[in-house]
C-alpha cells in the first residue's frame, strides 16, 4: 500500500521544466508531473511564471502509477505555494556564559595535541 492517495496534496520539488508541464521529486521513490493544463484555470504562457526549478511547492494527487513510481500532480486547485511556518525554540542562555568554555577549552587542547602525537609516533613505527 502506498503513501501516495488520489486528492491527497503533499510537499514537492520542481525539478524539471518543459514546455508542457513541470516535473516533481516527492521523494525518493515517486516524481510526478504537473501538466501544463493543471496549473492554472487561465491561459498559461510561461510555467515559470508559477514555478521554478527548486520550488518546493505543495501539489494535489490526481493519479498514482504504483509500477512506475509516478504521480499525476495538479496546483490550479490549492494554494501552492503557502509559506509553511517553522516554530523555533527560544535559546534559554544560562548563567554559566562562556565559562565552561573557557575552563574546557585547554583540556580539549591537550588532549587533541596528545591524540596527534600518538597518532604521529604509530605512523613513523
Amino acid at each position: 500500500m502506498t503513501k501516495y492517495k488520489k486528492g491527497r496534496i503533499i510537499r514537492g520539488t520542481v525539478t524539471g521544466i518543459e514546455s508542457y508541464g513541470a516535473f516533481v521529486s516527492c521523494d525518493e521513490y515517486y516524481s510526478g508531473l504537473i501538466h501544463i493544463s493543471e496549473i492554472s484555470h487561465n491561459f498559461v504562457k510561461n510555467i515559470t511564471d508559477y514555478v521554478n526549478v527548486g520550488d518546493v511547492i505543495f501539489v494535489e494527487i490526481l493519479d498514482v502509477d504504483e509500477e512506475l513510481g509516478q504521480l499525476k500532480l495538479s496546483i490550479k486547485n490549492i494554494e501552492y505555494k503557502k509559506k509553511t511556518i517553522i516554530k523555533r525554540k527560544k535559546i534559554i542562555e544560562t548563567s554559566l556564559g562562556f565559562t565552561t568554555l573557557a575552563y574546557k577549552l585547554p583540556i580539549w587542547i591537550e588532549e587533541s595535541v596528545k591524540n596527534i602525537t600518538s597518532l604521529k609516533n604509530t605512523i613513523d613505527k
